[in-house]
């Protein structure tokens, strides 16, 4: 007798492939949809000024905050440049003491368990709260502005840059003991290049936390600067010009993000 042969199953059919996104679709994604969110952003604000006949001295047009953005470039610039050298002073030196700080930690368990509980009681202080003490102690100048810049950039550089130094690989690390590598050169082939992920990350965050801390820092104690100037003409209620403030400092803060994003770029290139 013949046997009858099993029916074999049908082989499975190959699983469609989702397409990869097109060269117009990515750009469409990355350049375009930020200025046409923008842009809707501002119609809505007309329209919600239009429909509600909200006065302008309590919220300006968009047309009129972009005529003083040029009528009145010389009062906002006069007042940008210090926050902007507030700002620059602050991010580097929060950034310079919290990398030092983070790199004595993982260096040393007895310098975290003493000091990383007194930073985090740091930033819990409310930063309007060290402000005025600020003031007191080190004046009206550059220096208090500063000062506050660099501790509420401090933090998150050091919480980053601690457990990005912690991330080394553990064969990385076996390998150059086994090799019997110094501490210095460890931490420069291979807990330096890990953390540097970690480390752009916060300073992407610390880049616009800067510009904050300037502006907090000009309301406390301050004849000028773009935080002086958004609290003067609060008083006044010369709304255009505040918001013309707002708008500028806003503008230096996304200067920052930018140039910090095109340095991880340059730096970071095994990530890509």
């Amino acid at each position: 007798m013949a046997r009858e042969l099993a029916p074999t199953s049908a082989p499975d059919a190959p699983r469609a492939v989702p397409a990869a996104p097109s060269a117009r679709a990515q750009l469409v994604r990355r350049f375009l949809l930020p200025p046409i969110a923008f842009i809707a952003i501002v119609l809505l604000w007309q329209a919600i000024i239009s429909i509600f006949s909200v006065p302008p001295y309590i919220i300006p047009t968009p047309a009129s905050v972009a005529r003083t953005l040029v009528v009145q470039r010389g009062v906002l610039w006069i007042n940008a440049v210090p926050t902007i050298f507030e700002s620059l002073g602050g991010f580097l030196l929060g950034n310079i003491v919290a990398i030092a700080t983070a790199v004595a930690f993982v260096n040393s368990k007895t310098l975290e368990r003493t000091f990383y509980p007194l930073a985090v009681a740091i930033r819990t202080v409310p930063i309007v709260a060290i402000s005025p003490i600020l003031v007191l102690l080190l004046g009206n100048g550059y220096a208090p502005k500063v000062a506050i810049a660099a501790l509420i950039t401090f933090f998150p550089t050091l919480v980053n840059m601690v457990q990005g130094l912690q991330a080394a690989d553990a064969q990385a690390l076996e390998l150059m003991h086994v090799m019997s590598a110094s501490k210095s050169e460890t931490f420069r082939y291979v807990r330096w290049p890990s953390s540097l992920p970690y480390l752009f990350a916060a300073l992407r965050v610390a880049s616009t936390s800067s510009v904050l801390g300037a502006i907090v820092a000009e309301w406390i104690g301050s004849n000028r600067g773009l935080g002086y100037l958004i609290v003067l003409t609060t008083f006044d209620f010369r709304t255009a010009l505040l918001y013309s403030a707002m708008v500028l400092a806003s503008a230096i803060a996304l200067a920052f993000f930018l140039f910090i994003s095109i340095l991880e770029w340059a730096v970071v290139r095994w990530e890509r």
